[in-house]
């Protein structure tokens, strides 16, 4: 009654099998019935003609008797016939009962076989594939055996979002606040507002997987791209997919997940760039202490011939580097904020600074990789066979950081530049507030004087009045 549409509440939910011409659906009987009928009607037909073939009846003439007649003859048995003159056969007719017809028996399996297709499209296409098959080929097939089914399923599965929402509704009507019930692990109580319109009540299930088959299909063609171009995929992920598909209970016993990386100490970093391996480096080490420890390996002669090894090197080293201006510019914002939380517990107003953006500290962080780089460039050096001389590399990487250490001082100016006119724009309108603040207050004074006027004038025109 408080709804203002006046729309009818709905309590029941139409599971349809397949769209109806009316306003009901058809269901599996509806669409196969007809089939099931007729092929029940031949198969009679054919027991019936099939016992009347092995049961036949005749005539035999009045004359004619035998004895024990109402007892069927058994195998090997022969029987007495009292019969006039002439030949029995001509005495006993039998009627002419036809064999079960082959015509019959043809049409009841195109019946059973119409039926059974109808009902299993999807997994006889998904049945006839082999592992061989291209993999355009195995999606092609997959779709076109789900198309019914699939349709089917839809249907099912929003009418069951139907039905959940039915009873989230009527649970929200008619729970208590507190409904308690017996739970082992858990709460056990719920609530009304539980299944309020906040929250949606929908199914889990997947409409677009509607058997095992094709469950598996599916996994089995991931894992076969996986495989093609292992650089690009993730093959352990591919494998998991596909124990879930054959729902492999404990995966992990028989696909134990991949080890992660750990922190390695500077030895074993060394070992791992000598071996051709280039380690990674974490925030929570002694950077300084890294750096010093690899660096000592362009000691080594052998270097020289081992350009990999030297790329490995510096990569790592540069690692260091950038998570160690990390941490500094992480430092200096916590030091920041810990001032101002300072100046507030202790009454005074901290300066207004803006938060830093993320560019911003971006800028930042490159300005102190620049100045580490200037520290520790001039100790990326090794010595060769005609002496001590200076990588190429390093050479090349100084002047990039030279032309990155001008581009970020340019990026700070324009940054501090920008501050500040923010800073004069919130100055001039602070001014601007004031001044305006200041009018108002004087106009409402003004006012005031006014009316204090009227009044008086008021007063004394009545006060005349009065003694006249």
């Amino acid at each position: 009654m408080d709804d203002p549409i006046k729309k009818k509440t709905q309590y029941f939910v139409h599971y349809k099998f397949m769209p109806g011409l009316g306003f009901y659906g058809f269901g599996l009987i509806h669409m196969i019935g007809g089939l099931g009928r007729a092929a029940t009607s031949l198969l009679r037909q054919l027991i019936d003609a099939g016992t009347l073939a092995n049961l036949p009846a005749g005539f035999k003439a009045r004359g004619v008797r035998v004895r024990n007649d109402d007892e069927p003859l058994q195998p090997g048995e022969w029987r007495d016939i009292d019969a006039p003159g002439g030949s029995i056969r001509d005495a006993i007719i039998p009627l002419p009962y036809k064999e079960p017809s082959a015509t019959l028996a043809s049409m009841l399996g195109g019946l059973v076989q119409d039926g059974r297709r109808f009902v299993a499209l999807a997994d006889q296409q998904i049945g006839d594939m082999n592992n061989e098959m291209p993999v355009g080929t195995t999606v092609a097939l997959i779709e076109r055996g789900m198309k019914v089914m699939s349709a089917i399923h839809k249907r099912l599965h929003y009418a069951q979002k139907t039905e959940f929402r039915l009873l989230a509704r009527i649970f929200a009507e008619n729970l208590p606040p507190m409904y308690p019930y017996a739970v082992a692990g858990a709460p056990s109580q719920v609530k009304a507002e539980d299944f309020d319109g906040r929250i949606d009540v929908l199914p889990v299930s997947d409409p677009n997987i509607f058997s095992m088959a094709q469950r598996v299909t599916l996994a089995q063609t991931q894992l076969q791209l996986a495989q093609s171009n292992p650089q690009m995929h993730n093959l352990h992920a591919a494998y998991r997919r596909m124990y879930q598909a054959l729902e492999v209970q404990n995966i992990d016993e028989i696909l134990p997940p991949a080890p992660q990386p750990q922190p390695q100490d500077p030895a074993s970093e060394n070992a791992a760039m000598i071996g051709g391996k280039t380690p990674q480096a974490y925030p929570q080490q002694d950077h300084d202490s890294h750096n010093e420890a690899h660096i000592s390996l362009l000691e080594l002669s052998i270097l020289q011939q081992t350009p990999a090894v030297l790329a490995a090197l510096f990569s790592h080293v540069l690692q260091h580097v950038n998570m160690k201006a990390r941490t500094m510019v992480q430092s200096e914002i916590q030091q920041q904020q810990q001032q101002q939380m300072a100046l507030m517990q202790v009454g005074a107003q901290p300066p207004m600074q803006p938060p830093m953006q993320p560019d911003m500290i971006e800028a930042r962080v490159a300005q102190v990789e620049t100045q580490l780089l200037q520290e520790i460039m001039p100790m990326l050096t090794y010595k060769g066979s005609g002496g001590e001389e200076q990588d190429p590399l390093v050479g090349i990487r100084m002047q990039e950081l030279a032309i990155k250490q001008m581009e970020t001082e340019q990026k700070s100016s324009l940054e501090q530049a920008k501050l500040q006119l923010d800073q004069m724009k919130m100055e001039q309108q602070a001014t601007t507030d004031s001044a305006r603040l200041e009018l108002q207050e004087q106009i409402a004074d003004d006012r005031n004087e006014v009316n204090r006027e009227r009044i008086d004038v008021q007063r004394d025109a009545v006060a005349r009045r009065g003694y006249r």
